[in-house]
């Protein structure tokens, strides 16, 4: 035997649009404004003085990858044959 059970979504609907609402606003209240964004808030890795003078690696960075498997590859093989 099995029971149908119609629930009314709209109270919770209405419900759950009014918390977002407010969620959104004290976000945005917090956050400092209607949406704009604020620079000095912003922090970057890439801005601070640890890596400034760090350089991305190269387009030939995968070369190394391969190397440390070959060799690794190298010594199992050595090692258990």
């Amino acid at each position: 035997m099995g029971v149908i059970v119609n629930k009314n979504n709209y109270k919770n609907d209405e419900l759950s649009r009014r918390i977002d609402a407010d969620l959104r606003a004290k976000a945005l209240e917090i956050a400092g404004g209607a949406g704009e964004e604020r620079d000095d808030d912003i922090d970057f890795a890439e801005d601070s003085e640890y890596v400034r003078d760090f350089k991305k690696t190269g387009r030939f960075g995968w070369v190394w990858i391969v190397l440390i498997l070959l060799a690794v590859l190298s010594i199992i093989s050595i090692v258990f044959l």
